[in-house]
């Protein structure tokens, strides 16, 4: 009898070693993506609600833990735990229900895990060939393709004082055609970055 082969896409989930800014990126993508995705019922997402980004337990802790405070880090530490958690349970349902198609998974806001038996090598690094100004509020970016499974992008308004950029993270399955990102402010400059995912992760 001949062996089914099952083509199973699995998530990214070692994220425990992840800077807390990295993590809540993360999170925020998926919560993105699968929100109102008809590949993933919103019925689903009810483990999500008591973590949901962006006004999240864990996003209030990780800013309370920045003055350096014991008890403050303790709570932030407790709610990364449960953030991590709920990420994998969400993690390993877009996997069944993905059915093996990447352009389904990548719409979910996951990062595909590396594959095991691939030697490894480096992602080939991509670039932002060109921003194209679509509608008011719109841009279009055009991403260099690599040899990648999907690409990353991030975007964030420049602040005036030069504090930190408040990035926002999409997963991009594909650079054709170009990524249509919406509702920025007339008048204000935003910075954009992006990163390959191949077999072997970013």
């Amino acid at each position: 009898m001949p062996k089914t082969k099952l083509n199973i896409i699995k998530p990214a989930l070692g994220v425990t070693q992840m800077p807390d800014g990295d993590l809540l990126a993360r999170l925020n993508a998926v919560h993105e993506g699968m929100l109102n995705n008809p590949a993933y019922p919103t019925t689903h997402l009810s483990i999500w609600r008591a973590s949901r980004p962006p006004s999240t337990p864990y996003t209030a802790a990780s800013a309370a833990a920045l003055d350096g405070g014991k008890s403050a880090i303790t709570e932030r530490d407790k709610r990364r735990s449960d953030a991590v958690i709920m990420l994998r349970l969400l993690g390993h349902y877009v996997e069944v229900a993905c059915k093996g198609d990447l352009n389904t998974f990548v719409s979910s806001g996951f990062v595909a895990a590396a594959a095991r038996r691939t030697p490894s090598q480096p992602v080939p690094i991509p670039s932002i060939v060109k921003i194209d100004q679509d509608n008011t509020g719109q841009f279009l970016v055009t991403i260099q393709s690599v040899k990648a499974r999907s690409y990353e992008l991030r975007y964030g308004s420049i602040p005036a004082s030069g504090a930190t950029v408040n990035w926002t993270t999409i997963v991009v399955p594909s650079t054709k055609p170009a990524t249509p990102i919406n509702n920025l402010t007339s008048g204000t400059n935003y910075a954009f970055q992006v990163r390959a995912f191949g077999k072997l992760g970013g």
